[in-house]
């Protein structure tokens, strides 16, 4: 793996305009550790990972994003209130700003790069106000060679300034924090917040528009792994569903947990050199992967500690949203380098808190294109201000607050690569079984396991009569039989034991399906739009 000690490289922050800057170029992890812990920006859990607190934002701000809309962006970025438009002048005036607030402060640069795949590499510099913040662009982020970095030309530059307040009213910001993208400048420009996905995100986003528009490349948000017959599974989900905990197989070698590239070679590559993992409710048993991979080097976001500096991964009391970061090299089973070939499976995961979707069914590609397009899972009471009961939450393509393109282009170019490759496609449910959230209980983790791995080991074979049921009201196909799995856990109207209101709460969860997808009807092809659920019957 890459040398973890400093350069004696040193560079100037002028081109930037950040005048006068104590610079701190490419510390080591170890390094970025010992300041934050002596400036007070965090302290040293009993796992040796640095804990930190992201302040004012423990999560991203979606309404706080914005592209800059010039000649590059406006004819081809779906503009609304996902991609909100900047003033090219007014960011100008606001970079401005940001730099000139670093110049004279000790800052942190760090060159990376994003994209395993030496053919999409996208060289990235890092600067940031806060120590830790470098770390994290570390761990997250692919890590060049010394002599990688001796002629070293970053391609887009991240700006991170936490501490930066904007003012709403003169920068054109909706308030004082902001994450804006450039793609004229090639800047990614960071202020008001401490919340390092931002960071991540901010790039993620950018390739979101670069490879489909310029690479013929699909961006997904997703995980992936590769299998001992060099299969590669992808696993698709939002916040919740078991994405980094499902991907994280003993049994098969890790890509990656959350951002990936499909190429038309049908080779998928990893763009980050890192995982960002939730560790709400995080144990040993559970989730073994995760749990030793925070150590030394890992940063810890938003938890509770005790004086010994042991994590109560279960206390909530700062945000649900408690993370961990680190170094992909902190699993012990990855694939190297971070690339899989010969796509097998494709998973869409859903934590369905209405308790009607099969725990796991296969689509035909009309109605993964359709899923795929809806993005669906369901908010649960009690995770955001007002939500009182389960409550559909859609999001296009599983991640449309980083696509800047229409979801539809997202959704073609994955169907194409599902007829090229011929690979399946499941939807799994790991939300509620035998009622709703409130009556039925969370879907066993083993079980979902023992489906994800029926798949993969190739148990769960071609749809026939015989071994699937098609689902009445979503028309899905869902196995009848599964290894390790209960039979009546595989059909979720017989944990009900009361027909009348799971077909109620069934048809509830269609008609949201349809709601939602009026927005992308007058944009997709016949194909998708065949792939929904039967309509409301009554």
């Amino acid at each position: 793996m890459v040398d973890n000690t400093q350069t004696t490289k040193s560079i100037s922050l002028d081109q930037y305009g950040i005048k006068n800057a104590k610079v701190n170029y490419q510390l080591s992890p170890d390094e970025l550790h010992s300041i934050a812990i002596k400036k007070g920006q965090g302290v040293e859990a009993s796992s040796g990972a640095l804990a930190i607190n992201t302040g004012e934002f423990t999560g991203r701000s979606p309404q706080d994003r914005f592209i800059v809309k010039d000649s590059v962006t406006e004819d081809k970025v779906w503009w609304g209130k996902i991609n909100i438009p900047f003033d090219s002048d007014k960011f100008q005036k606001l970079y401005d700003k940001v730099v000139d607030y670093l110049s004279n402060k000790e800052v942190f640069v760090r060159d990376s790069y994003a994209c395993a795949d030496e053919k999409y590499k996208l060289n990235i510099r890092v600067i940031t106000e806060y120590a830790w913040s470098n770390q994290f662009a570390y761990n997250m982020f692919l890590r060049p060679t010394e002599k990688e970095l001796e002629n070293f030309q970053p391609e887009w530059t991240i700006v991170n300034a936490p501490g930066f307040m904007a003012n709403p009213e003169v920068d054109g910001t909706r308030q004082h924090n902001f994450a804006i993208l450039d793609f004229t400048r090639k800047i990614a420009l960071i202020g008001g917040t401490g919340y390092t996905g931002e960071i991540k995100k901010g790039i993620f986003s950018a390739l979101n528009f670069i490879l489909p528009v310029y690479k013929n490349t699909l961006p997904m948000h997703c995980s992936a792994n590769v299998g001992k017959e060099d299969d590669t599974a992808i696993f698709f989900g939002l916040s919740g569903t078991g994405k980094t905990t499902l991907s994280a197989d003993p049994n098969r070698r890790l890509i990656g947990d959350d951002e990936h590239g499909w190429t038309a070679e049908n080779t998928v590559f990893n763009f980050e050199g890192g995982c960002y993992a939730k560790v709400i409710n995080l144990s040993e048993e559970n989730e073994p992967d995760i749990y030793h991979a925070i150590k030394k080097g890992a940063i810890l976001e938003n938890v509770i500690m005790d004086a010994k500096g042991e994590v109560d991964y279960e206390d909530i009391s700062i945000t649900q949203n408690t993370r961990v970061s680190y170094p992909i090299d902190h699993i012990d089973n990855i694939q190297v380098p971070s690339i899989g070939e010969n796509v097998k499976n494709i998973f869409f995961l859903t934590a369905d808190a209405f308790g009607v979707l099969p725990p796991i069914s296969k689509l035909t590609p009309s109605q993964a294109a359709y899923h795929f397009i809806s993005g669906y899972t369901a908010k649960v009471a009690g995770t955001e201000a007002g939500v009182v009961e389960p409550t559909p939450n859609f999001s296009a393509c599983f991640g449309a607050p980083f696509m800047p393109l229409h979801p539809t282009k997202y959704a073609e170019m994955l169907s194409r690569k599902m007829k090229e490759s011929g690979v399946s496609v499941w939807l799994v449910n790991t939300g509620w079984t035998g009622g709703p959230y409130g009556i039925g209980t969370r879907m066993k983790l083993k079980y979902t396991r023992a489906m994800i791995s029926a798949v993969l080991n190739g148990d769960l074979g071609p749809y026939t009569y015989e071994d699937y049921h098609i689902h009445s009201v979503f028309g899905v196909a869902q196995p009848r039989f599964c290894p390790g799995v209960p039979t009546e856990v595989l059909s979720p109207r017989t944990t009900w034991n009361d027909d009348k209101a799971y077909y109620t709460t069934a048809f509830k969860l269609t008609n949201a399906f349809r709601e939602n997808f009026k927005q992308f009807e007058e944009f997709s092809n016949e194909e998708i739009r065949r792939g929904g659920p039967q309509r409301y019957a009554f």
